[in-house]
């Protein structure tokens, strides 16, 4: 495994796996890995050829009031985990290389990032969207490869590669959980013992949504009661930023919960937010 910090040199590598006819699947992260992406490496591994990690700290999709400063670095045992899952190529660049002075360029899908994280995170996914499009032209990939989990992180990045013609295809894998259900993530490393027990309410909220939709109830707002209820009684620590159901194309709110839909929801616990999702389908 080889570890590239310059623009030139990350393109250079995969310039060369393509033109020897092999295909590249590639991970964007912000470093403080975990077994959810693991669970993605794993996938690029049985995909591609060339696999390739970014770690990168992006400060554009991070509010001054947000967790920036505390967000987990763990570089050392981040390549460790590469190296060990058969990972070519890790690619850390400076935010100096990323941003140089004068950048000047956003990207955004604004029809996409108005609701739900983007309701309370105004700014997040224009810095996403501007970081992801960037890591794209510097590692042109086959494949890129993204969790559920951020669904609509997903949906925004799957959009903007449509509509910019990127020629890159987008791989949304299954959010990875704990025993108890609790998704995984980088933020769980900030909650107390009683916020820990508290957590995995989120997804069996998640999952009372889905089984009433499934039974037939169609009023999303008997549904978003009975979810919240579940929260105020199971997370009592926790602070709901939202409980939402929504179009899973659009991500508008739906008044009718008619399959498919997405069921979300974002929950504050101290300095960490939580967010979490599940499809109700009948198909």
């Amino acid at each position: 495994m080889k570890i590239f910090d310059t623009v030139d040199a990350m393109r250079q590598v995969v310039a060369e796996a393509r033109q020897a006819g092999k295909t590249v699947g590639f991970m964007p992260t912000l470093g403080g890995m975990h077994a959810g992406h693991f669970s993605l490496i794993e996938a690029a591994r049985a995909e591609c050829d060339v696999v390739v990690v970014s770690i990168f700290l992006n400060p554009t999709q991070f509010a001054p009031t947000e967790d920036l400063a505390a967000y987990p670095s763990t570089p050392e045992a981040d390549h460790a985990a590469c190296e060990a899952r058969g990972v070519d190529a890790i690619f850390t660049p400076s935010v100096e290389i990323m941003y140089p002075e004068g950048a000047a360029t956003e990207a955004l899908v604004p029809a996409l990032a108005k609701n739900l994280c983007g309701t309370n995170r105004p700014t997040h996914f224009a810095g996403v969207c501007t970081i992801v499009s960037k890591l794209f032209n510097i590692v042109p990939a086959h494949k890129a490869y993204f969790g559920a989990k951020d669904y609509q992180q997903a949906a925004i990045i799957r959009r903007m590669v449509m509509d910019l013609n990127v020629d890159i295809e987008i791989v949304v894998c299954p959010t990875v959980r704990e025993v108890d259900g609790l998704a995984m993530s980088s933020r769980n490393a900030y909650l107390s013992a009683a916020e820990r027990q508290q957590a995995p309410t989120l997804y069996r909220a998640l999952q009372q949504g889905r089984e009433m939709i499934l039974a037939g109830e169609r009023d999303s707002a008997v549904v978003l009661s009975a979810m919240r209820n579940l929260l105020a009684d199971g997370a009592p620590d926790g602070d709901i930023d939202y409980i939402q159901i929504v179009d899973p194309d659009t991500l508008d709110d739906v008044a009718t919960c008619d399959p498919p839909v997405q069921v979300a929801v974002a929950v504050r616990f101290g300095g960490a937010r939580l967010i979490d999702n599940i499809r109700a389908d009948e198909l």
